[in-house]
């Protein structure tokens, strides 16, 4: 059972996606204090587009800002960007900031993201090597790759996939090394995995399993070592091998930390008066179970929406079926719920592309699909239902999936 809480004077610290979906979700839900947003970077942006869309003419803050200072100000959100915070303390209930402004908080929201993933070997550090997490790394490497170059790209997951495909679509020559023959199984399913593995071979991309031992300084440019593989040259290096929580404000203040800040269901911290939510926050339940992190585009919007509950004391909505989606190659691919573990796998010939569900005890529990997000859609609805299907059904493109749904009403 919640209890109606105020939450005072709310400093959110972060402004990404989940930063300012709690500071919009507050004001929808009747809180009247000031909220302040703050964050190091330059504004408030959308992430995703940097890796799908980083060489689009039109990418620029402006096109990737959630909404501008003077928007938020209307809704009256108060905004410091380009300046970092330094520390929290909880029990002060203050925000000090880098240029030494302390705010006072009786609410301190931690949507601090993460940091991309350093590569562990010698040469990681070279100027050339970069790494995509801001808009300013995109910048540097949009500056840095020109037609005919030669890229090599470390990770083949979610963001070293989608920056191979701009990377390729550019005119620049892509080599993509990573030490799994097929990356994104437990994501998608081994069918569609092998299938948008493959898109890089078939757009040019040289693919190299491997683990990647070295990055040498060469006269023309830089060497990347392989182990029990190819010396491959690059004129730049793009390291995706995916993020760490940055918990460095949590720790500093005592918090609760276990790869993530630790928050309840309600994703208070271990100090009352600090939430937690985002790429950065590891959810505990009840009876004790410490769950993954999610660091999905959805899943932050959710979390910090769901998070403004918690601190208003408020009952937190349930949480359906997690959903994400990539697009590499003029491929959309969408995912939702889980498509490992126990079950049964079900294909379904629709377009280019069969759909896949994954069927445990009568109910589908995951499913993706290549360019197909109306299948998609519904077996959300499916699985968050719980609706019974039959593998027959399921599998037989005649059966409409909404006639799956409407059968239970």
């Amino acid at each position: 059972m919640t209890t109606p809480r105020d939450a005072g004077r709310v400093v959110i610290v972060g402004a990404g996606l989940a930063g300012y979906s709690a500071a919009t979700e507050l004001r929808a839900l009747g809180h009247e204090g000031p909220i302040t947003l703050v964050d190091g970077e330059p504004d408030a942006y959308d992430r995703p587009p940097l890796s799908k869309r980083l060489f689009d003419a039109d990418l620029d803050l402006d096109s990737l800002s959630f909404a501008t200072s003077e928007k938020l100000a209307e809704k009256r959100i108060d905004t410091v960007f380009g300046v970092r915070v330094d520390a929290i303390d909880p029990a002060a209930g203050t925000v000090t900031l880098g240029d030494g402004a302390v705010l006072a908080a009786d609410t301190v929201l931690l949507t601090t993201g993460g940091r991309a993933r350093a590569l562990p070997v010698p040469g990681a550090d070279l100027p050339r090597v970069h790494t995509l997490r801001t808009f300013t790394d995109a910048v540097a490497i949009r500056d840095a790759a020109r037609p005919g170059m030669r890229a090599v790209v470390i990770g083949a997951g979610l963001i070293g996939a989608e920056l191979a495909s701009s990377l390729n679509q550019a005119g620049v020559r892509v080599t993509l090394i990573d030490p799994v023959t097929v990356p994104l199984i437990p994501a998608v399913g081994e069918l569609l995995a092998t299938t948008l593995h493959d898109l890089h071979t078939a757009h040019g991309v040289e693919v190299i399993v491997g683990v990647t031992q070295e990055i040498r300084q060469s006269r023309d440019g830089l060497t990347v070592i392989v182990a029990d593989g190819p010396a491959l040259p690059a004129d730049v290096v793009v390291v995706g091998i995916g993020i760490v929580p940055d918990t460095t404000l949590a720790r500093a203040a005592g918090l609760a930390v276990d790869d993530g800040i630790v928050v309840d269901d309600q994703y208070r911290t271990s100090a009352p008066n600090v939430f937690a939510a985002g790429d950065v926050a590891r959810r505990r339940s009840a009876d004790g179970t410490l769950h993954r992190r999610e660091e999905h585009w959805e899943a932050a919007q959710i979390a910090g929406r769901h998070a403004a509950h918690g601190i208003l004391g408020l009952q937190v909505p349930a949480r359906g079926a997690p959903w994400f989606w990539s697009d590499r190659h003029n491929v959309h691919l969408e995912a939702t719920g889980r498509l490992t573990g126990p079950g049964d796998l079900v294909l379904r010939a629709v377009g280019a592309h069969p759909t896949v569900f994954l069927v445990d005890d009568g109910v589908v529990v995951g499913a993706a699909a290549i360019d197909d997000n109306t299948s998609i859609r519904a077996a959300r609805r499916l699985i968050d239902q719980r609706i019974p299907v039959s593998l027959e059904d399921l599998a037989d493109p005649t059966v409409s999936l909404r006639s799956l749904l409407k059968a239970v009403r």
